[in-house]
């Protein structure tokens, strides 16, 4: 098993045909992501990389089976991408842009509410199924190998590095998110948290995370109260960062204490998550718990 891809996901492009789209839709293809399609309001018809274009997300669903969309659009538009994509109930979609105003996703979040769609991101790696299905941007190289644990981050780059420390213990990744890093996002830690622990595929876990907000604090709370029997790794970037002050992602800012990273490690280890000091330390705390 593996969580929200695998093998047998159908995948969209929305702006395949730009720069960003074209480049990463190549990724997808050689890692063996199936892609039937893009979508590039005015170049319907069109054909790049062996791949029909179509104007819009309900024409592509008329004529293809896709059931997950990623999402390579300008920031400006990018919340109208989504929106269209939820509008036609599509399962997935990752959204991998940068930038987009908090006042679009306060409206994303609500129009979500009832619906039959989930997002991943914005300003997100995506997410990757190893040896099955890539639908996102991470680089290929790093996930070759199959395995029991799972990835959760809120870093795109620490989720490299993770899974690249893991597989070096010789162990393999089952699937890996990155959630992103944006203040307001799709879906939680908690939520996939809740997904891994019914995997059968996923014995451990690893959660990446970083200062500012309560996802990984609400996530390990609710794992204390289940009597979780699954491992959990903890991380949290951001331990030098003053308190008010942004550091890089747009979520990444502390309003109170208990969001600094020194806080919510605490937190998190008194809820019984293993918590690690640097993430040079994530591989071999994994093969520690799993050895």
């Amino acid at each position: 098993m593996s969580i929200l891809i695998d093998k047998n996901t159908k995948v969209l492009v929305q702006g395949l045909t730009g720069k960003e789209g074209l480049f990463h839709t190549k990724q997808m293809i050689n890692y063996g992501t199936t892609i039937v399609g893009g979508i590039t309001p005015g170049k319907g018809g069109e054909i790049y990389l062996g791949i029909p274009i179509f104007n819009t997300m309900e024409e592509a669903i008329n004529h293809t089976d896709g059931n997950v969309s990623v999402i390579f659009v300008p920031p400006a538009f990018a919340s109208d991408a989504i929106l269209e994509s939820i509008y036609v109930n599509i399962q997935i979609i990752v959204c991998i842009t940068e930038g987009i105003p908090v006042s679009d996703m306060i409206r994303i979040k609500h129009f979500l509410k009832g619906k039959k769609s989930c997002l991943i991101g914005p300003n997100c790696p995506g997410v990757i199924s190893t040896e099955k299905s890539k639908v996102g941007i991470m680089p290929n190289s790093v996930f070759k190998k199959k395995g029991n644990v799972g990835i959760i981050s809120r870093s795109g780059t620490l989720t490299y590095e993770a899974a690249s420390q893991i597989v070096k213990f010789g162990y393999g990744i089952s699937t890996a998110i990155g959630i992103g890093g944006d203040s307001i996002i799709g879906i939680s830690v908690k939520e996939i948290m809740k997904l891994f622990l019914h995997d059968s595929e996923t014995e451990c876990i690893v959660m990446i995370g970083e200062i500012g907000g309560k996802l990984e604090i609400e996530a390990s709370e609710w794992i204390y109260k289940l009597k979780n029997k699954k491992p959990v790794i903890g991380f949290i970037a951001g331990q030098t960062a003053p308190k008010g002050k942004t550091m890089g992602h747009a979520g990444a800012i502390i309003e109170k204490k208990i969001e600094t990273a020194q806080e919510k490690m605490k937190i998190m280890e008194k809820n019984g998550i293993h918590i690690v000091q640097s993430p040079d330390n994530i591989g071999e705390s994994v093969y520690e718990v799993l050895r």
